[in-house]
This record gives structure tokens, C-alpha cells and sequence, in this order.
């Protein structure tokens, strides 16, 4: 109130005549210290009469975080909802069986004999040739023959064009080949051996996607073609699909599970419309997972806004609550009086945040829909807002009880004196509970959005130790300012320093909040250049920037001799097989499939690897374990290398047996070596490698690697291999590069969008803090006029102080993410991590500078008007 009353009886007259009308004296009984809630209630209401600006301002830190949640939670709601009325149109059919196999003859008669209608399609990655445009591009050709898809429609400009193709020697080309070589409907595209016209554009097919369309674009053509293009050869990579629709009374799925044993003997697998809604939604939790944390981080940045303020709130309504002690109430009154505030504010906030998030919900489907698979809706979800309200609602009592249990400790004694000295977190053992719930809050929430004790403990982990350090840091830095206090500056500068560590100081509080909230910018920032680098290595000299595969045996050599003949060099050329891995140590994938423990050995059961032999290694890798045999001794056992983290997650080591099928034929084979590899070099690395003298006669195709100087000679030498060697695929990586710079730029705008809520909130915050430090302030500066300052000279003094404290934080948050983005970069990227100094220099100019304008702008107020009018309407 900051009033001083000479008696204990003028005291209650001025409380009672301000917080209750005359009528409402001997009703509510003041005297009593009995737990009347309309009293309190009514209490609460008229003591925030003078404060509830003040109040919002509290609360407001926290609704951007709740939009962002709610937000969040509309948009996870809606997708489900929509994966679950589009699901049939995302597969096309009832179920669709799938091999990357040849089929076999025996499960034929079975394949055709299912459902009521049934389409077959084969797809590839293969180059395509424009003659018009002389241009080249690795594609993933389809082959389709049937009415597929069932459910949906495949999308075309002319609209016919989706159904006419199929009859005809044509062919539908993605949208984005067409602009990239300039076609036009009418004109043709060589795939293989024939020419096809192209008879539409195709827009969208089922369960396409445009992040999918940049990254792989698709040409569909007749299946009845296929034989003719001369890319069907043995040893080619081609994926056979098989899709069915059966009648309404058929269970798809119990008849999937039917089909399951004789499917999988035959290396297929089975999916239907339910499992490619839960594939479909499964694939989208680790996406929704993280915007959710991100939100999460905003509320919790919030947070600290919320306990920062209401602790310089309380310190403020010391004396209301002292003289309400002396009137009778109780301590447990007087904190219930201040918790109704808090609630009610923090009950308005949250509904404001959760109507703001409806409306954000609106732009996130236009955000994300490059990487979704359907088309999303922006319903309202009341379900999501009700999450929001009451997050909203726990958050602002838990941040709000930390400052708020201080208030058992107000003695009616404060009327007599101004200070009021809190309990040490060692003598309450209240505030370690309150500690201990906020952190369970945390975790349990985390948990609910991870699903991983594992991460839960990791990301939790991370927030508190990015709190302890942060709050280490401010109390170091206002012990360091104490006690070596830099007595020979000049005066104002030592005025500025010194409100570092003053009472009523804002450095914790400022240090944290924008401390983690440049923490948080700057680590991402620093992994998105951590991305670029490692995708943008290939550009240097010593990388080769062309790949390509599906070279038969005996095209190697001609192909080879092409490639020098146009002064290129070949850097890498090796031989890759097919296999499968059938049993470790002599048990089978039926055996590990009753061990609950053995995920990883069994799916290493379920995959087809490509592993090649030579009689070396490459520069790129290197001997952990074990030794390294290059040849294989006839009449000895077949001695293989695994790499490190693939031997790690199927728990083998050296002299363990692992037996392979190749091409039908089984192989036992004897871990020799463990071997590390480099994964960020351009060039062809192996979970497995066999020795010389094993696998020359098995069915296998070869890789070649090499470099092209520009995009000219690149687009000569493409044309000339197509020409050619039609059924040759290449991979330019300087192509890739684009695309996938392109796909990082729109992730890194998803990221930038979600993080804006963080910066947004640690704005607010600062805001707030500023704000409220307002009033602690007040009185210095009017006693520095009076003592006879001048307008500059407190504006120096408060420009100084916010320079420090903006200049600490941003630091302390630099700082943190440098170890964090360093920590990601060997540990889970195991690449080399160089910041980019620059723009980090300027986030921690403009953090500095904004911190002061704020404090300045802040100051107008006080500086414009004599000393004794602002005294006058603080009392």
C-alpha cells in the first residue's frame, strides 16, 4: 500500500473503509479468523481494485505459452481426426501386400485369388529423359495396371488424364518435372528403352505429400510397358505392390492376420487401412512431440514471469497484509485472499490464451502442409481448450505458490516495521515441496507428451540444469559485484553497477528468463547449420557430387571407360549384393520374437541389407575391435566386419555367428571386426563388409562414384550414360543438395514459427520485469532528484544497470547453447561444430540494446514529473 499510519486504529479504519462498504462490516465478522470464503473472496476482490493492470501484466507471460499449446493440442486433435476419415484414401485400397522381392511362384495363386478387385504396381527409382529439353532426372517411376486407387483419386491436369493413361503408351509426370524441363502435355519422356507421351500433369496421388513429391518425384506409366523399357532386369531394385478391395462384410484385418505366416515365408507384408492410420499417426507423434515441448518451453519461460512477480507483488502488500493480521485475520486467510487473486487472473489468462491459440491453430495445417500426407481441418477442438484452461490454471497456483507461502510468515508486527525478512528455503520445508511439485509437473507433463521415461528424464534434466546454472550464475554475478565493487568508477557508472545486487534487484530474474530464451534461439540456429554443414560437405573439392548405381556386371567396365573418356574421375567404384540375415548365433527370427528384450536382434531379422566385399578398407573407416581380413581362406570360416552401432544394437561381438541368405543359398559367416565410420563422408559405407573370394558370384549390381565440375558437364554426362545405359540411375548431389536445402528451409521456418512463441514470451517477460522494477524504483530515483540528479543523469544510471543485466543474460544463453549445440554435434550428429560468430555477436547486441530501451522507455514516466507528484500518487 506503501502507507505509513501513526496508530493501529487509523490503520484499520483506512483498510476497513477500502476494502468493505459500511453495510457489509458486521456481516462478513472481519474479527473471526474463521474460513469464510465469500469473505475472502470478497476481500480479494476489493484489495485488487488498485492492482489488477498490474495483476494482468503478472499473468500475461503465460498465454502465449497456453496459445501455443492449445494450438498445438487443436491441431494433434484435428489430424487424428482427419487421418481417420481420409485414411482409406491415404492407402487407395483395402490392403495392399508388399515385397522387395521377386514374387514367388508358389504365393501367386494366392495373391490373385484374394479380393473383389485387384491392381498391381511395381516401383523404382530410374533416369528420365526429356527430348525436348535434353534433360535428365532421377525419378520413382510406377507402373500401374488396374483401377487402383479404390478410395481417393489419382489427382491430373486434364482431369481424364488420371484413367486414360492406363490403356495407352503414356504417362502421368509430378507437377514439379514439369516446370523444372518445361514440358508440356503432348510432349514425350523416355523412360528406359520407350518413349511414353505425357498425358497429364500429375497434382497429388494417395498418400503423397509435397515433401515426399520435392524429394522423390513420380512418373506413373502402364505396368503392361514395363518388360519393353528393359529396366526390369535381374538384380534391379524393384518394389512389387499388390492392392485389393474386398466386399463391406469382409474383416480386412483379421484377414491380414490370417495371411501374416504365409506372407512372411515368402518375405511380404501386409497393410491395410487401420495400420496405415496407425503407421500414419505414429509417423507424426515425434513431430507433434517436439511443438509440443516447444510450447512447453514458452509456458515454462512464462512461468518464471509469473513467480518473479508475484514475489515482488507480495513484497509490495507486506503492510495490507500485516494490518489485516492485526484485525484478526489468519495467516491462512490472508495467503487464501491472495491465492483467490492469483487464481482469478490466472483462470482469465489462460482462457485468453487458449483463445488465442484457436486462431494460431488456423495457420499451422498452412505451416505444415508440405510434410502431410492429407488435407487438415481447423475445427475447433473444445477439448484442446480445456487442457489449456486448466494447464494454464495449475501452472499460475504452482509458479504463484513459491512467493505466495511467504505470506504465512507476515506477523501483524510488520505494521511497525518496513522490513520483512523470508524464511530460508532450510527452515520452510513448505517450499521444498513446492519445489518438488513444480519439478513432478514437469516430468509428469514431459512424460504424457513423450511416452519415454528415457527422454522424459533427459529433457526434464535439461530445463532444470539450464535453471541452476542460469540462477548460479545471477547469484555469482551479484556476489562478484559485491565484493569487487569497482570503487574507481565514476559515480554513475558505479549507481548503474551497483543495482546489479541492490535490494529489490531484477538479476535473477532477468538472467533466467532471457537467459533461457536465448538459449533456446541460439541452440537452434546453431543445429540447423549443424544440418546444413553436414549436408553441404559434399560441395568440397575432395567429395564426389555424382552417384551412380544399378550398374550390371558387365556394363562396369564400359561405363568406367565412358566415365574417363569425358575427364572424370572415377573415385569409387564397388559391388553391392543383397541379402538377408536369417539367424545370430544359430537363433532364428521365431526365436528372438519370445524374447521381449531382443527388439533390436529381431527387427536386424526383418531387413534386407546391401553389403559388398573387398580386400581393404576405406579411408573413411577404422579397426575397433578384433582384425580386419580382407581375403577369405577356402575351407575356413567366412570372416565379416560390422560396424560399431550396428553390432552395438544387436548386441553381437567378436567370434559370434551370424548366417545370411543370399539369393536363397545360406551363409555362415563369423564376426571378425568391429569398425567405426565416418557416416558425414560422401561416398558408400556398410553395416557390412565381406571379404574377397565369397560373394564375386552372387547375384549383384555396383556402385560408381565421381565428380563433375559443373552443371554443365554434369548435365552432358547424364545425358550420355542415359543414353547409353537407360536402366542406370544417377544421384546428382548437387541436386540434391537444393532440394534438401530447400526442405531445411521450410523445417527451419516450422521451427522459427514455434519458436517465436519462446521469443515472444521471453519478451513479455522481460517486459513485465521491467515493469514491475518500476515501482521498486521509484523511490530511488526520486530520492536521486531531490538530491539534486539531472534527467541525464538517471538515464545513464538506468541505461547502465539494464545494460548489464540485458548484457549477462544474452551472454549466459550464448554461452549455454554453445555447449548444448557442441554436445549434439559429437554425440548425436559425430560431426565438427563451428559457429557462426556473427549473427550470435548481433542476437547479443540486440537482446542488450532492447533490455535498455525497455528500462529506459520505462523511466519516462518518473523523469517528466516533480519529485513530490510522483511521492503523491504512489501514496
Amino acid at each position: 500500500m506503501g502507507i505509513l499510519f501513526p496508530t493501529i486504529q487509523q490503520a484499520q479504519k483506512y483498510l476497513t473503509k477500502q476494502l468493505m462498504p459500511d453495510d457489509k462490516i458486521q456481516q462478513t465478522g472481519v474479527s473471526k479468523p474463521g474460513l469464510n470464503i465469500s469473505w475472502l473472496v470478497l476481500m480479494a476482490w476489493r484489495d485488487s481494485r488498485r492492482n489488477r493492470s498490474r495483476l494482468f501484466l503478472f499473468i500475461s507471460s503465460i498465454i502465449l505459452g497456453i496459445a501455443a499449446l492449445v494450438a498445438i493440442y487443436s491441431f494433434e486433435y484435428n489430424l487424428r481426426q482427419d487421418i481417420d476419415l481420409q485414411a482409406k484414401s491415404l492407402l487407395g485400397a483395402d490392403m495392399v501386400i508388399e515385397t522387395n522381392k521377386t514374387v514367388q511362384k508358389d504365393i501367386l495363386p494366392v495373391l490373385m485369388a484374394l479380393g473383389d478387385e485387384r491392381s498391381e504396381e511395381r516401383t523404382f527409382a530410374s533416369m528420365v529423359y526429356f527430348p525436348k529439353s535434353e534433360g535428365t532426372r532421377l525419378v520413382n517411376v510406377k507402373a500401374l495396371e488396374g483401377e487402383y486407387p479404390y478410395y481417393g483419386v489419382i489427382e491430373t491436369t486434364p482431369e481424364s488424364a488420371g484413367n486414360s493413361f492406363r490403356d495407352k503408351q503414356h504417362a502421368l509426370v509430378d507437377k514439379t518435372l514439369m516446370l523444372q524441363f518445361d514440358a508440356k502435355v503432348g510432349d514425350s519422356v523416355k523412360v528406359g528403352e520407350i518413349s511414353f507421351m505425357i498425358a497429364g500433369v500429375l497434382n497429388k496421388a494417395p498418400g503423397q505429400t509435397g515433401f515426399s513429391a520435392s524429394v522423390a518425384p513420380v512418373v506413373y506409366i502402364p505396368l503392361q510397358y514395363l518388360d519393353q523399357t528393359g529396366l526390369s532386369q535381374k538384380g534391379s531394385r524393384i518394389n512389387y505392390n499388390f492392392y485389393y478391395k474386398f466386399a463391406d462384410n469382409i474383416n480386412v484385418d483379421v484377414l491380414a492376420e490370417k495371411l501374416k505366416p504365409r506372407l512372411d515365408k515368402s518375405e511380404m507384408d501386409a497393410e491395410t487401412i487401420e495400420s496405415r492410420k496407425e503407421n500414419t499417426g505414429r509417423s507424426f507423434e515425434d513431430m507433434t512431440e517436439f511443438l509440443a515441448l516447444v510450447g512447453f518451453v514458452a509456458l515454462l519461460l512464462g512461468c518464471i514471469g509469473v513467480a518473479s512477480a508475484i514475489h515482488i507483488y507480495i513484497r509490495e502488500k507486506i503492510n495490507t497484509i500485516a494490518i489485516l493480521r492485526c484485525l484478526g485475520a489468519s495467516s491462512r486467510q490472508a495467503f487464501i485472499i491472495y491465492l483467490i487473486q492469483i487464481v482469478g487472473i490466472g483462470l482469465i489468462g489462460s482462457l485468453m490464451g487458449a483463445i488465442l491459440g484457436t486462431f494460431i491453430q488456423q495457420l499451422l495445417p498452412v505451416v505444415l502442409k508440405d510434410f502431410l500426407p492429407v488435407a487438415i481441418t481447423a475445427d475447433i477442438s473444445w477439448y484442446a481448450i480445456a487442457q489449456g484452461l486448466l494447464l494454464g490454471l495449475i501452472i499460475s497456483i504452482l509458479f504463484a505458490l513459491l512467493p505466495l507461502v511467504s505470506v504465512r510468515n507476515i506477523s501483524p508486527l510488520n505494521t511497525l516495521r518496513l522490513s520483512f525478512q523470508e524464511t530460508s528455503l532450510f527452515r520452510d520445508p513448505v517450499k521444498w515441496l513446492v519445489y518438488f511439485i513444480i519439478v513432478l509437473f514437469v516430468f509428469v507433463f514431459t512424460y504424457l507428451q513423450m511416452g519415454s521415461i528415457i527422454k522424459t528424464f533427459y529433457f526434464t534434466g535439461g530445463v532444470l540444469l539450464a535453471f541452476l546454472v542460469l540462477s548460479g550464475l545471477a547469484y555469482a554475478m551479484m556476489w562478484l559485484a559485491r565484493k569487487f565493487f569497482p570503487t574507481s568508477w565514476s559515480y554513475l557508472w558505479r549507481q548503474g553497477f551497483a543495482n546489479l545486487f541492490r535490494p529489490n534487484n531484477q538479476t535473477l530474474i532477468l538472467v533466467v528468463s532471457i537467459g533461457l530464451g536465448t538459449a533456446f534461439i541460439c541452440t537452434l540456429f546453431f543445429v540447423q547449420g549443424i544440418l546444413i554443414n553436414r549436408v553441404t560437405m559434399s560441395s568440397s573439392k575432395n567429395q564426389p557430387n555424382m552417384v551412380l548405381f544399378d550398374i550390371q556386371g558387365e556394363q562396369r567396365q564400359a561405363l568406367t571407360d565412358l566415365t574417363r573418356s569425358m575427364n572424370l574421375p572415377v573415385i569409387q567404384e564397388v559391388p553391392i549384393v543383397n541379402m538377408r540375415m536369417i539367424a545370430i548365433n544359430g537363433r532364428d527370427a521365431a526365436s528372438f520374437k519370445k524374447d521381449s528384450l531382443a527388439g533390436s536382434a529381431r527387427r536386424a531379422l526383418e531387413r534386407e541389407y546391401r553389403v559388398t566385399y573387398r580386400d581393404s578398407l576405406s579411408d573413411s573407416e577404422k579397426i575397433l575391435e578384433g582384425k580386419w581380413t580382407g581375403t577369405s581362406t577356402p575351407g575356413e570360416p567366412v570372416i565379416v566386419s560390422l560396424e560399431e552401432g550396428f553390432a552395438r544394437r544387436i548386441e553381437v561381438k567378436i567370434g559370434d555367428k551370424l548366417t545370411f541368405n543370399v539369393q536363397g543359398a545360406p551363409l555362415e559367416t563369423v564376426v571378425g571386426s568391429i569398425r567405426k565410420v565416418d557416416w558425414n563422408r560422401i561416398q558408400t559405407n556398410f553395416l557390412l563388409i565381406f571379404p574377397t573370394g565369397v560373394l564375386e558370384d552372387a547375384p549383384q549390381f555396383h556402385v560408381l562414384l565421381t565428380r563433375v565440375p559443373s552443371n554443365e558437364i554434369s548435365a552432358n554426362y547424364q545425358r550420355a550414360v542415359v543414353k547409353t545405359y537407360p536402366n542406370i540411375s544417377m544421384i546428382d548431389l548437387g541436386l540434391v543438395l537444393s532440394v534438401l536445402d530447400e526442405i531445411l528451409t521450410k523445417m527451419g521456418f516450422v521451427i522459427r514459427f514455434m519458436a517465436g512463441f519462446s521469443i515472444i514470451t521471453g519478451l513479455i517477460v522481460l517486459i513485465a520485469s521491467v515493469l514491475i522494477s518500476k515501482y521498486q524504483r521509484i523511490r530511488e530515483s526520486v530520492l536521486l532528484r531531490t538530491l539534486g540528479a539531472s534527467r541525464k543523469q538517471i538515464l545513464v544510471i538506468t541505461a547502465l544497470e539494464y545494460f548489464f543485466l540485458g548484457a549477462l543474460a544474452a551472454g549466459a544463453g550464448i554461452v549455454l547453447s554453445l555447449i548444448a549445440s557442441w554436445g549434439l554435434a559429437k554425440f548425436s550428429f559425430e560431426t565438427s561444430f563451428t559457429p557462426d560468430i556473427l549473427p550470435v555477436l548481433l542476437l547479443f547486441v540486440l537482446i542488450s540494446s532492447l533490455t535498455v530501451l525497455i528500462g529506459l522507455f520505462n523511466s519516462r514516466g518518473i523523469l517528466n514529473k516533480p519529485p513530490l507528484e510522483v511521492l503523491r500518487s504512489e501514496v
